[in-house]
């Protein structure tokens, strides 16, 4: 298919594309790796006046550590995101999960900060950001804000990027002493997940000292299965233990319902993939 005609720009730094975002004339959509908006054009679910690419700002490429604290740049692609030994080092989490979305070419072209704005709730980004309590940078006509992960999603495909503003980094605090893992479930490979699991663990005595679990698709937005964690916290780090706390998995989602699968076939897949996610992070964590 064909999208509409549309005027296209290219700005080489921030501010260039600032500019541009601040003409409120017209609609105006961002591009990043270009993934999902795309097909979203070839369908002409969206008709923008003017296309306004990240490609050429380098300043928003790379991953640097600042006092304990990953910065990565929001056109960071995917596959970038995967194999940087900073973090696979310090967010082996982050790294496991963007090895994991849809297929080679996908993590070859699109980008951590592109997958993060287009808020699907069944992308692998968002939930792995809330799990690494991860901070959004985002610049705008008023200068810089920070926002925690936790705030950042607002309902479907909605963040609190305004419209003439920009995600330009990724902050996510150093979990190298945390052990990881990550759960999907897709009916065929590369698929989008019915439901994933990041989770987190920190050991200590022998016992779980601190747990994170965050659920994907299985609401709105990301959600933190605080029951889980609550759960783990002090347990042994046994099947049965880990088992009985994610039993909870599920408790105050609001699934969606397709043809992939009902709510009541989403609350059991979180409970089966948290319980997963965990003794994987347990293993990781050498406990």
């Amino acid at each position: 298919m064909i999208p509409s005609a549309f005027d296209y720009e290219a700005p080489a730094t921030v501010a260039e594309a600032l500019t541009l975002l601040a003409d409120d004339t017209r609609e105006v959509k961002v591009l990043a790796g270009g993934q999902s908006l795309l097909p979203v054009l070839k369908l002409r679910m969206a008709d923008p006046e003017l296309v306004v690419s990240l490609q050429r700002i380098d300043e928003l490429r790379g991953v640097r550590l600042e006092d304990q604290t990953l910065v990565i740049g929001a056109m960071t692609r995917h596959a970038d995101v995967a194999r940087e030994p900073l973090i696979g080092a310090h967010a082996p989490l982050l790294a496991r999960a963007a090895a994991e979305i849809a297929d080679p070419q996908v993590r070859h072209r699109g980008t951590i900060g592109g997958a993060v704005v287009h808020a699907d709730p069944a992308s692998d980004m968002p939930a792995t950001l809330c799990a690494l309590e991860a901070q959004m940078q985002v610049v705008g006509p008023s200068g810089d804000r920070t926002v925690p992960a936790a705030e950042f999603f607002e309902d479907f495909f909605t963040t609190v990027v305004e419209e003439d503003e920009l995600l330009t980094a990724i902050r996510v605090p150093s979990h190298d002493r945390w052990g990881a893992g990550y759960e999907k479930f897709t009916r065929v490979a590369q698929q989008w997940p019915i439901v994933s699991v990041a989770a987190m663990v920190r050991m200590a005595g022998g016992s779980i000292a601190e747990a994170r679990v965050a659920l994907g698709n299985m609401d709105t937005v990301p959600v933190r299965a605080a029951g889980v964690e609550a759960a783990l916290a002090g347990a042994s780090p046994t099947q049965e233990a880990v088992a009985a706390a994610c039993a909870s998995a599920a408790e105050g989602t609001s699934p969606t319902e397709d043809l992939n699968g009902d709510a009541t076939y989403r609350r059991h897949l979180a409970t089966v993939l948290a319980r997963r996610a965990v003794l994987a992070a347990v293993a990781d964590a050498g406990a």
